[in-house]
């Protein structure tokens, strides 16, 4: 039986996101990850899409979902990815360990385009590289 993740965000349109396909993309023989968000933005980021296909991973078929979706699911990990989450979920009613690992939100990105791809990349990146340690290795870099 796969363990499961649960990553949190205030909106789930984008870190969330990233770090589901992340990880069901690279550990999936191992863990099955969800996401959720606090206050769901109810769409998943056309840039997180984006950069996320340029790895040859698609989340363009995950939904934004609210976290009381899952209050009757048992996580071995439970996620914020966001520093909002923290707060404003600093309690999972479950059982699992609790981390947080926070990235910046690449959502709030401003300038070209080109500026907004790269801080959508970076920020896919940071997750790949700590979310992933996390899970392997039990610990944050």
């Amino acid at each position: 039986m796969k363990r499961q993740v649960l990553f949190l965000c205030t909106g789930n349109s984008a870190r969330s996101q990233m770090a589901e396909g992340l990880v069901n993309h690279y550990l999936g023989d191992e863990w099955q990850a969800h996401s959720a968000g606090t206050d769901p933005a109810g769409y998943v980021h056309p840039l997180a899409v984006q950069v996320m296909s340029e790895l040859g991973i698609d989340i363009s078929k995950q939904r934004s979902k609210s976290a009381d979706e899952f209050r009757e699911c048992a996580f071995e990990v439970v996620v914020t990815v966001c520093d909002d989450a923290v707060k404003n979920c600093p309690i999972w009613l479950g059982n699992g360990r609790k981390a947080h690992v926070g990235f910046k939100d690449p959502a709030r990105a401003t300038g070209s385009d080109e500026e907004r791809l790269a801080v959508f990349r970076r920020v896919r990146d940071e997750i790949h590289r700590e979310i992933l340690n996390l899970l392997v290795n039990g610990n944050q870099e």
